[in-house]
């Protein structure tokens, strides 16, 4: 499904660039870390929402589908 693979792009691009972050800040400590802790919560409530709602969205377009086919009542 087009959405899902859209969500894993998403998400994909968010981890590769908060695991730069995280060692760019482990290593040179660029940031306050109550600000590196603020944008930690952040990517994962981004990450989990992008995910939970693709994967909503692929549940309702499935059960349409099977609907439409006559699979369900």
């Amino acid at each position: 499904m087009k959405v899902m693979k859209i969500a894993s792009i998403i998400t994909g691009v968010i981890v590769a660039l908060f695991s730069i972050l995280l060692l760019v800040q482990m290593w040179g400590n660029v940031m306050p870390w109550e600000t590196f802790l603020k944008l930690s919560v952040t990517a994962a409530v981004i990450i989990v929402a992008t995910f939970g709602l693709a994967l909503l969205y692929r549940e309702y377009i499935e059960e349409k589908s099977m609907k439409e086919e006559k699979y369900l009542d």
